[in-house]
């Protein structure tokens, strides 16, 4: 078994505040300021339930994708899986994870260390990730947590992650600082473009362990350079992605965009890293709005089921006091 469903206990949420004061456009080089009521509003819970999570694009490079597929699209079940027999047609395999090494997208080095996670899979290993082991997930391993919940503040965005409580933080109309020290989740500036939010990420923590980018084990470099643009689409806007979606990625909650007929929240993913890539490509996720983040932990039990063994949670090598 891949992965562990929580047993959440649902809280109310955090009130989320609107922008309240001018904010300088930033990005552009414009030295003009905007209204707040002029910036778009992107506050609230929004909810992306699909493992893995990144939508191919409509043409172009696009994310490694799963080489192990289902046949059917089907919800899960109470072991938390669809349970269904592994093939090569269909949507991809939670339950079996092998990354396309054949990708033109990798370079040689890239491609072996894909491979050998997919072996380990194909071999029924649950191999380690930052989500399975309870480590902060990079960006953009973070959009596992398939639900965020965004709060807009004068100067800066804060976003939060369910499961695990996961924050980012997004400073708006400021440059990524010179030197810059590593993060786990890296350093995010923003800016709005029209009615578009542009989010800059760069400085993701390598040395670190579970460093990868996705469900696959995709290894990244200190050149990583992830650039997000969200935008609050219609249906007609987004049913395109929504159907690739369903092609590519199982819905484990069932399909809970195709009858939402309100605002959708879609952020276009572009990710570089020379040190990995042989060239950018591009992604989609399409969220759907949601009441509130329900409440988890972790590592409260971190005994892997799966594995008969702990889970090699982060532990301190001494004591804080």
């Amino acid at each position: 078994m891949q992965r562990k469903f929580l047993l959440f206990a649902a809280v109310a949420a955090a009130a989320m505040p609107v922008p309240g004061q001018t904010l300088s456009a930033a990005g552009s080089g414009s030295s003009e300021t905007r209204s707040a009521d002029a910036v778009p509003d992107f506050s609230g819970v929004w909810n992306h339930p699909v493992f893995p999570w990144l939508e191919p694009p409509a043409s172009g490079p696009g994310p490694i994708t799963n080489l192990s597929r289902w046949a059917e699209q089907v919800p899960a079940g109470s072991a938390g899986s669809a349970a269904l027999p592994a093939g090569k047609v269909g949507i991809s395999d939670y339950d079996q994870l092998v990354g396309d090494y054949n990708s033109p997208i990798l370079q040689p080095w890239a491609a072996a260390v894909v491979k050998r996670f997919g072996e380990m899979s194909l071999a029924g290993v649950t191999f380690p990730n930052p989500s399975n082991q309870c480590w902060p997930m990079p960006m953009p391993f973070i959009f596992k947590q398939f639900m965020v919940q965004m709060l807009q503040q004068p100067g800066k965005i804060t976003m939060l992650y369910s499961g695990d409580h996961e924050v980012r933080r997004v400073r708006m109309n400021v440059p990524h600082p010179s030197p810059l020290k590593p993060s786990w989740y890296g350093d995010s500036v923003g800016h709005y473009e029209g009615e578009m939010l542009v989010i800059d990420t760069i400085g993701v923590k390598t040395d670190r362990t579970y460093a990868m980018l996705d469900l696959f084990g995709t290894p990244y470099s200190e050149k990583l350079h992830i650039v997000e643009r969200y935008r609050l689409r219609g249906y007609d806007d987004v049913k395109d992605a929504i159907e690739r979606n369903k092609k590519e990625n199982w819905m484990f909650n069932g399909d809970v965009f195709s009858q939402h007929r309100g605002k959708f929240l879609q952020v276009q993913v572009t990710i570089e890293d020379e040190g990995v890539f042989t060239t950018p490509w591009t992604a989609t996720m399409t969220y759907v709005p949601a009441a509130e983040i329900p409440e988890g932990v972790c590592s409260e039990n971190p005994h892997e089921y799966y594995n008969n063994k702990d889970s090699d949670v982060p532990k301190a090598q001494k004591p804080d006091f």
